[in-house]
């Protein structure tokens, strides 16, 4: 288990490295507009899931959405202080 932090400075290095097997150097590569599809795309799943399919799809479609998001933060090059001073 790890924290949205942790999340956040894994994804960081992993897209500094460059590896091109990275799903997530993948996703960098194929731009904002892709990555907000799979934002939106994720987003709707989350909504599915907390009406259809329990706490722990919740969670799990949760779980991959900020994934999805904080490869965006790293596409608009922004840090977590960054949205933290929005909450």
């Amino acid at each position: 288990m790890k924290t949205f932090e942790q999340l956040f400075a894994e994804l960081s290095a992993k897209a500094a490295a460059g590896d091109p097997a990275s799903g997530t150097v993948k996703a960098l590569a194929k731009g904002k507009h892709f990555i907000g599809k799979k934002v939106i795309e994720e987003a709707g799943e989350v909504w599915m899931a907390a009406e259809y399919e329990g706490k722990e799809k919740t969670a799990e479609e949760i779980s991959q959405l900020l994934y999805h998001l904080q490869v965006m933060m790293i596409a608009c090059d922004i840090e977590l202080e960054d949205v933290y001073k929005y909450l």
